[in-house]
């Protein structure tokens, strides 16, 4: 990144990057948020953010909504090195998994962001015959109020712009996706498995002569290259095969993978000093001096819950 022929960078993230925030896994039974979960018997956690389940019982999405509403998580140091990235005129585009928002809280704008799982800052009626849309406003009221979100024109159900399994990524991932990796220099990913289509398969649709680099706790993306071609789905990372050139892995918390970047970068006592910064600022914004990231406020704007990566179009049930 410090050469000049390396200057657009395209980051690629998922849950990894969000882990030190303190978003619980609503997953883990380890968690009281699963045990609150437990009354509306669902047949397995992820049936919450199927698209059929949820029209027939959304009351427990809403319930997860409430409990995972951002106003209490800050971002973390990747997602403030992402933002490093933007200052400093690298970032050409974040996608993300992520409904978290923390890239928002964090500082990206819209245009710097591909939100690949949707959105809670729009809602829209399920209904096809309506669609009516819905501010934030309106759904943040609704959820609070723990009174399931009805439209006002149809009485349907009306539900964030989360893409669910078995439903549309947004049409921005794929209009995007088709200008960004044609001039990409450099790919960044992090904190990702690379299992959910077709999110995975942008790995494999930057030109063979970029350089990609993975920051996760464990190496991902790998394919066999054969395999990978027939079904469409790109160049797979080859980090060990004598035939190995642009594929690199660090392995570890992602947090410290991009501080150790940084380190190299030269950048590591600015980006140390704008985390705290941006942490002193979302703490006085909601009256805490408290650094507990599940405690504090967020700033600026109010984001959506959950910090989750498992969606896809193919309405695959989870295994």
């Amino acid at each position: 990144m410090a050469e000049p022929d390396r200057r657009r960078v395209i980051c690629l993230v998922g849950a990894g990057i969000s882990t030190s925030a303190g978003i619980p896994d609503f997953r883990s039974p380890s968690t009281g948020l699963y045990a609150n979960l437990q009354k509306y018997h669902l047949p397995y956690p992820e049936a919450i953010f199927e698209i059929g389940y949820f029209k027939k019982h959304p009351e427990p999405f809403f319930a997860l909504a409430k409990e995972l509403y951002p106003g209490q998580f800050k971002p973390t140091l990747c997602h403030y090195f992402i933002r490093l990235l933007k200052e400093k005129g690298l970032l050409l585009r974040c996608y993300t998994q992520n409904i978290d928002t923390l890239e928002r809280v964090a500082g990206l704008e819209p245009e710097d962001l591909v939100e690949a799982h949707g959105t809670f800052y729009t809602s829209h009626c399920v209904s096809p015959l309506c669609r009516q849309e819905y501010a934030l406003s309106w759904m943040k009221e609704k959820i609070f109020s723990e009174v399931t979100p009805k439209c006002e024109k149809c009485q349907s159900v009306v539900k964030p712009d989360v893409v669910f399994f078995g439903e549309n990524l947004p049409a921005r991932f794929f209009s995007c996706m088709q200008s960004d990796f044609l001039k990409v220099d450099l790919l960044i990913i992090m904190g990702t498995s690379l299992q959910v289509q077709p999110f995975a398969s942008l790995i494999g649709k930057a030109p063979l002569s970029t350089p990609r680099l993975l920051i996760n706790k464990e190496k991902t993306g790998q394919t066999d290259p054969f395999l990978g071609m027939m079904m469409g789905l790109g160049g797979g990372m080859d980090f060990d095969s004598k035939k190995a050139y642009r594929d690199v892995a660090w392995l570890g918390d992602c947090d410290q993978g991009c501080l150790a970047l940084a380190d190299l970068l030269g950048w590591k006592k600015e980006l140390e000093d704008l985390v705290r910064k941006e942490h002193a600022s979302i703490d006085a914004q909601s009256g805490s001096g408290s650094p507990n990231p599940t405690t504090a406020a967020s700033p600026r704007k109010s984001p959506p819950p959950a910090k989750e990566e498992a969606r896809t179009t193919e309405g695959e049930k989870p295994k």
